[in-house]
């Protein structure tokens, strides 16, 4: 989902295409604290939970590594002057659904080990 500004809507809008894409699954959703993650007013589907990340653990957070790969295989040595100039690239376009039907290689960026023991224990 690549759209100009993140907030509250657009983060509802987001869980219900994972809620739906993913509908006989239970998701664990590994989150930061944004203001559009934690908002009082954020609808969650049911069949998904949040898990918030500590503050300030950029380390502990798998999506700032999927960043780095976007980063690294659809802008390699190019820097940008603000966020709208990113989303009109067409590599973005091009990249990241490239990186989604990957699965094996989203799973090396994202599967650490303290994310694979929550997914064993909730089972």
């Amino acid at each position: 989902m690549i759209c100009p500004k993140m907030n509250t809507e657009r983060m509802g809008d987001y869980l219900s295409q994972v809620a739906l894409a993913h509908s006989r699954e239970f998701i664990v959703m590994v989150i930061d604290g944004a203001s559009s993650h934690v908002a009082k007013d954020l609808v969650v589907p049911e069949n998904i939970r949040l898990l918030r990340l500590p503050a300030y653990a950029p380390e502990l957070n798998p999506q700032e590594h999927v960043w780095d790969e976007v980063r690294e295989k659809e802008f390699p040595n190019r820097v940008f002057s603000d966020l709208a100039s990113v989303t009109v690239q067409l590599e973005l376009e091009r990249g990241l659904p490239q990186l989604a039907a990957d699965h094996k290689r989203l799973r090396s960026i994202t599967s650490w080990p303290w994310i694979v023991s929550l997914i064993l224990n909730a089972n």
